[in-house]
């Protein structure tokens, strides 16, 4: 039998095989590096370790340390609670509800829901924990193999109504297609959205710990992967997930499958209307905050990571305080910058402009306090280009009833305006936060949300190709990790940009920018994990679209905001 010529990136040579070598048995010829290979990708498409090679491929194998290796051993991980769940609680179902910063919230629900929609929790004591965990690491210990097949349809429904998966099986019969993927270990059986490793003996770093009625599934940290990631317990955050989460359950779309049933009955423009009278609710409640504080506050501070929708909820939120009496003025932050030769580099020399160095916050914190106190102030404009600022007579005082509104990356952040009275200042933080999940066990990164955002938006709005964004957003959420998710507990109010329609809008006009990028581009794998995510998603018509309202947070991405 001939042998298959294979180039593998990892020791930067060519390889001879036999036609059906496994990439698991191809890892073990080539990869010495001391670290667990998690899966690998193959012509730049992500594929597991039981992929037999049958073709002349490019292959790179790949660990803890790259972002789908991190999402193999997470979802894998997943499987094994998933399987304890079923084993310690039968009638009962796990569910995966949504990300933390310490990992992943968990529930382990009743079948039936309470009046309203809501979901019954079973509430998870500390010893019950210990038994789950212990239970979990027994499996691990066995080194057991995960196994994966094909299924019809109408298979994966029979096994999922069985299993309580009433999400999973609405996901199946609004999608259209006819086979699935499902993976089994011991007996049990799941679908997951992409690879799992070749068996649980490499997935002995976790932990549990007890979590509001749930749990947090704690997975090892990036970077440094032979660590859980600590427990922080951020209540606000928490809060704003949790009630996004129940919302979701009260209008009856847990899942992405309820979202499709909705979209193909023909429904969906109800949950728009509803979801856009939630937001604002929710404005007018954080203008309320603000009002009852008007006797002191006098600036409100917006921060939220790359594409949460600042601009337009500082907009929205100038709106609901107009109609209250006050008057807002906005001063943008970036006019604050240092000069750029006094700006910070990064440890690749480059220009750190989210450092906070890269403020001049001398002169913010004094501008600032001259104008609490009554004083007129000649606000700053930034040239980008030159790299300066420049002062042209635009003139600034506050009034009784004017408040300043100010959106930036550090604007949580206490650093920033250490010579202000804190008791002047509110903060918000913005995010979307989205709670919906595409099933029971799989749930929706809010970091996807967002990256499908910029991305419709830059190539909309700045001519920046798909590809570019992708390539530059590992970096954009180093920068979100050092310098805005650490503050968000700061916030006074915290606002959730995110919308329970929002997903099959931006697949439609997401999906045919994600088709241009070539087989060939170092981000074909991001975006062939994203297509596949889509997939799952049923988009809305043009007709659809046309009813969210010019005022949405939407708006700032897809066209059309008249704010």
């Amino acid at each position: 039998m001939e042998d298959i010529r294979i180039y593998c990136e990892n020791s930067e040579s060519y390889v001879m095989v036999s036609i059906g070598t496994t990439l698991k048995e191809l890892s073990e010829r080539v990869c010495h590096c001391g670290l667990p290979v998690l899966a690998a990708l193959v012509d730049n498409k992500l594929k597991s370790l039981d992929y037999k090679i049958i073709n002349p491929h490019n292959v790179r194998f790949i660990g803890y340390d790259h972002p789908d290796g991190r999402r193999t051993y997470i979802r894998s991980l997943c499987f094994v609670l998933q399987y304890v769940i079923r084993e310690m609680y039968p009638g009962k179902v796990l569910a995966i509800d949504y990300s933390l910063p310490s990992g992943l919230y968990c529930e382990i629900r009743e079948v039936h829901s309470l009046e309203d929609g809501r979901p019954c929790v079973h509430f998870v004591t500390d010893e019950e924990l210990e038994k789950i965990e212990a239970r979990m690491r027994e499996l691990i210990a066995a080194d057991l193999p995960f196994g994966k097949t094909m299924l019809s349809r109408e298979e994966c429904c029979r096994i999922f109504e069985a299993n309580h998966q009433t999400e999973k099986v609405d996901l199946f019969r609004s999608t259209g297609r006819f086979n699935y993927n499902v993976y089994s270990l011991d007996g049990q059986q799941d679908t997951f959205y992409g690879p799992l490793v070749p068996s649980t003996g490499m997935l002995n770093i976790f932990d549990i710990t007890g979590f509001n009625e749930g749990f947090c599934l704690q997975y090892p940290m990036d970077g440094c992967p032979d660590k859980v990631l600590p427990m922080k317990r951020q209540s606000k955050l928490a809060t704003a997930l949790k009630e996004h989460s129940d919302w979701c359950s009260v209008m009856g779309v847990r899942g992405v499958g309820k979202l499709n049933q909705a979209i193909l009955s023909g429904k969906v423009v109800d949950l728009i209307n509803l979801s856009e009278a939630l937001h604002e609710r929710k404005y007018a409640a954080i203008a309320d905050q603000i009002y009852a504080r008007r006797g002191s506050v006098k600036i409100v501070f917006i921060a939220g990571p790359s594409s949460s929708g600042k601009t337009s909820t500082s907009k929205r939120l100038a709106l609901q305080c107009r109609i209250l009496g006050l008057n807002p003025r906005v001063i943008e932050l970036d006019n604050y910058f240092v000069e750029r030769e006094l700006t910070p580099r990064d440890e690749n020399g480059a220009y750190d402009f989210e450092s906070l160095g890269a403020m001049d916050l001398e002169l913010l914190g004094r501008q600032l306090n001259d104008l609490l106190a009554g004083k007129e102030v000649e606000i700053p404009r930034f040239d980008f280009k030159e790299g300066r600022k420049y002062f042209e007579g635009n003139m600034m005082q506050l009034q009784e009833k004017d408040i300043l509104i100010m959106e930036g990356i550090h604007a949580l952040n206490p650093a920033m305006i250490p010579g202000v009275d804190p008791s002047k200042v509110f903060r918000v933080y913005a995010s979307a936060l989205t709670s919906l999940a595409i099933d029971e066990n799989n749930n929706i990164s809010t970091s996807d949300n967002r990256l499908l955002r910029r991305m419709i938006r830059d190539n909309r709005t700045r001519g920046i190709i798909p590809e570019e964004t992708i390539m530059r957003w590992q970096s954009v959420r180093r920068g979100e990790n050092r310098n805005i998710f650490p503050f968000q507990e700061n916030a006074d109010a915290l606002f959730n940009s995110a919308h329970i329609f929002e997903l099959p809008v931006l697949k439609y006009y997401a999906e045919p920018l994600l088709r241009r990028i070539a087989p060939s581009s170092p981000a074909f794998t991001e975006a062939s994990r994203l297509l596949k995510f889509l997939g799952y998603i049923v988009a809305l018509s043009p007709a659809e679209i046309a009813a969210i309202p010019p005022t949405s947070i939407l708006r700032e991405f897809i066209s059309g905001q008249t704010l």
